[in-house]
């Protein structure tokens, strides 16, 4: 489990085809930190680590992974935002994030406010059955956000410096490709009330 504050970024120092797999070597200050069979959240997806050398360590995204998030997307010199799990001793600074990746998403817009940064996001609200909610969280590309102007396929978030030159939302564009998860109550909630709606 993860909570959506992202420790550092990695660069992909080489990328490997096996099969329908990706294997991506990722070169980051953490991997002397990492061990294998270690999880990693890689732009918001939970991946294993499998080798550490040399400041480098990889991990492999199967066809599923690719599929459904922007992992495929990721050239060499790709910066990635990283975050391990968390420990079990640890403060939750952000919110439950799984690692899981729900849907991919579009920005849409980005407005520099002088201290701050506005990212209009578009997501398909048929393709995963997802929702938004006004201040609740989501979670970009790995990183733990609130909403606001949540509407029923668009949401916006706002940044702050700390954030915008900490993570890749400096490198983010619009049209760019994110990798969104939705908060796990929210998704339970609403999976509970389809059901109670469908038995009356």
């Amino acid at each position: 489990m993860f909570t959506g504050i992202v420790e550092t970024t990695g660069t992909v120092a080489a990328i490997a085809e096996g099969g329908t797999n990706l294997t991506f070597t990722i070169a980051s200050l953490l991997a002397s930190e990492l061990t294998i069979d270690q999880s990693v959240s890689h732009n918001g997806v939970c991946l294993t680590v499998t080798s550490v050398a040399d400041g480098q360590y990889a991990v492999t995204a199967v066809d599923e992974t690719l599929q459904k998030t922007n992992l495929g997307k990721l050239q060499i010199g790709s910066r990635v935002n990283l975050e391990r799990c968390m420990p079990a001793n640890g403060r939750f600074d952000g919110h439950i994030v799984q690692g899981h990746v729900d849907q991919t998403g579009v920005c849409t817009h980005v407005q520099d406010m002088d201290g701050s940064w506005l990212y209009d996001f578009k997501y398909n609200p048929d393709e995963a059955d997802n929702v938004t909610v006004e201040k609740g969280s989501i979670c970009i590309n790995g990183v733990s956000l609130t909403v606001f102007n949540s509407e029923a396929d668009s949401f916006r978030v706002t940044i702050i410096p700390y954030t915008y030159e900490h993570t890749t939302f400096r490198d983010l564009r619009a049209g760019d490709t994110v990798n969104l998860e939705f908060d796990i109550v929210g998704k339970y909630i609403k999976k509970m009330f389809g059901a109670y709606q469908s038995k009356g």
